[in-house]
Formats: structure tokens, sequence, C-alpha cells
């Protein structure tokens, strides 16, 4: 599923498992754990398969339960 040219740059997609991933979605945040992701061993681009793009939109939208909700904090920043 891995190992292919990324397209952004001459470097090679490779499979890592990441302790936490999040996704933003059009209903909210999703944060997924020990998920193995696509990235690049040149420029460090993230890719994502089919599989968990469907579980991130199944799981912000109701459709598949998840295990738990955590705050996150929210600031502005005065310019």
């Amino acid at each position: 599923m891995y190992d292919y040219r990324c397209e952004y740059c001459e470097g090679t997609v490779r499979p890592k498992k990441v302790k936490r991933e999040a996704f933003k979605h059009k209903k909210g945040f999703v944060i997924l754990e020990d998920v193995t992701i696509g990235v690049c061993d040149a420029c460090g681009s993230r890719y994502y398969s089919a599989e968990i793009l469907h579980t991130v939109h199944d799981i912000a939208t109701g459709m598949k339960p998840f295990e738990r909700t955590e705050e996150i904090p929210v600031a502005h920043i005065s310019q």
C-alpha cells in the first residue's frame, strides 16, 4: 500500500505507525490513536488510506462509536 513516490518531491512514502493523528472534519475534529499512515521520507508529507478517511468520517458523523472525548484549548492571538 505504501512505497510510492511522493506527489510533492522525489521522496518515497513509507508506512509509519503514529501514536496520535488529528483530522479536521466539517463536523469537528477526530483523533485516531496507534494508526499507520504514509509519511514521505524526504519532505514529511502525510498520506492517509481510504479506510482511515472513511473511519474519520464515520466517527465524526456518529455512524461509528468512539472511545472518549478530550477537551481542546482554544485561544485568540491578538496582533
